[in-house]
């Protein structure tokens, strides 16, 4: 894990084209400012988990209707 520091108003650059700025800080509390291409996504990580999760739990839904479809097909 890279750590840097950084104060109010400075902001960091990733891969060339995404910029984070420290907006704000306040009681213990950092606002960021993103500024990335409209085909970034960037989501909090415990949204980014609750997508993986709900990813995940669509495959399983997905093979076990397959499954369902082939031994509906049997009979």
């Amino acid at each position: 894990m890279l750590i840097l520091t950084r104060k109010k108003d400075e902001s960091l650059i990733i891969n060339g084209n995404i910029e984070i700025q420290v907006v704000a800080l306040d009681d213990g509390k950092v606002k960021l400012g993103i500024s990335a291409p409209k085909s970034v996504e960037i989501h909090r990580k415990e949204i980014f988990e609750k997508i993986q999760e709900e990813n995940k739990s669509s495959i399983i839904q997905k093979k076990n209707l397959d499954e369902l479809k082939k031994y509906m097909k049997k009979e």
